[in-house]
């Protein structure tokens, strides 16, 4: 029973060393791309892709934090666009061409909507973030509670970084 003790107290003392000893400052990434809240979903897409990241904060033309968006609420979108927006053969009346076609020949005939989509319909508004000054433990407990991939750290109320669950991960690593 005593080694289990020893062997808690050793985690622990660990665990103070590795993130409540640590503050969000010291990994966070100083650099932030942002998005503006106005931007096609298309354009955000492709702003994602080129920076080989998930997501961003969304910002006003003044700079003001608006939301957060990401991947998933682009794919999330898709889904729910392509099911209410995509049209049949039937729905346009045009039987013959269902009785005599294959359903992928019908396929070229599905009509979609142009996307009209902006960042602001996507995003959202609820946004994480922390002081610098803020323990990285804490920054953890707040992306397991809220099940989220990144933290936006502040100073004096400004936004000053991003820690995403990958740099927590990095600084793990090099213990």
């Amino acid at each position: 029973m005593k080694n289990n003790d020893s062997k808690k107290d050793r985690q622990a003392e660990r665990e103070d060393v590795t993130l409540s000893a640590r503050t969000a400052r010291e990994v966070m990434n100083p650099v932030v791309l942002s998005v503006n809240a106005e931007w096609p979903i298309e354009q955000l897409a492709e702003f994602l892709v080129e920076h080989s990241i998930s997501g961003a904060p969304v910002v006003s033309d003044e700079g003001e934090l608006l939301g957060v968006v990401s991947l998933t609420d682009i794919v999330r979108q898709d889904t729910l666009k392509s099911r209410e927006t995509q049209m049949y053969a039937h729905d346009c009346y045009i039987y013959d061409l269902a009785y005599n076609f294959a359903e992928e020949e019908i396929s070229v005939f599905r009509v979609k909507e142009a996307s009209e989509i902006l960042v602001r319909d996507i995003m959202t508004t609820v946004v994480f973030s922390v002081d610098e000054d803020c323990s990285l433990r804490t920054v953890a407990d707040m992306m397991v509670r809220g099940r989220i991939h990144r933290v936006f750290a502040t100073r004096n109320g400004q936004l000053s970084g991003i820690i995403t669950s990958l740099d927590i991960l990095k600084l793990l690593r090099d213990m």
